[in-house]
């Protein structure tokens, strides 16, 4: 809506961009503090500067990638990112294939120097895209290299001290969300 010059926005053109209600909108809103005029909406700069400093984008995110394999190195082509103030610097991975190579700008480099270079680059969040099999030990290693957070599309829960602030990204369980969505729109019924 910035972008369009757009001045004022309702929270019923909110929902509609959102796929929420008018109703939740206001209330998810009201959560974070007072926020437009009633009768008039919201000032469209205004709201997009308050929305970026709730959601900790005021400055851009620099981001590691961990797994340089199909899912890590999607993600590194993913450009999307930056602009929205995620800037992928660096990537890491086991298979000499992929080590010394760079993948769409980003280097990718061996797991040996994953803490020095985290801490070094001031990676604030990692990217883990590793087998199952050793995205514990990876999130304990990105821990002690002191980053706050991961996004972790490895197909296993993560134990962390709480230090760590953790997403994780559950494909299979996303598919049965939408796989509901469309049920849901079809009344429920659908022919086994």
């Amino acid at each position: 809506m910035c972008d369009r010059g757009a001045e004022l926005v309702s929270s019923a053109e909110l929902a509609d961009g959102s796929g929420t209600t008018a109703a939740q909108v206001r209330k998810d809103l009201s959560n974070f503090g007072s926020f437009g005029k009633r009768g008039q909406g919201y000032a469209v700069e205004e709201l997009r500067a308050r929305l970026e400093s709730i959601l900790g984008l005021v400055r851009p995110r620099r981001v590691a990638v961990v797994g340089a394999g199909k899912i890590g190195s999607a993600l590194l082509g993913y450009r999307d990112l930056t602009s929205r103030g995620f800037e992928i610097i660096v990537a890491f991975d086991i298979d000499p294939d992929k080590v010394g190579r760079t993948v769409f700008g980003v280097p990718v480099l061996p797991m040996n120097e994953l803490e020095h270079r985290l801490a070094a680059d001031g990676i604030e969040i990692v990217i883990l895209a590793t087998p199952p099999a050793v995205a514990q030990e990876v999130a304990n290693r990105v821990t002690s290299a002191g980053v706050a957070g991961i996004l972790s599309f490895a197909a296993s829960k993560l134990e962390t001290d709480g230090s760590l602030a953790v997403r994780w990204m559950d494909v299979a369980l996303e598919l049965e969300g939408l796989s509901f969505l469309i049920s849901a729109a079809t009344n429920g019924v659908e022919e086994p």
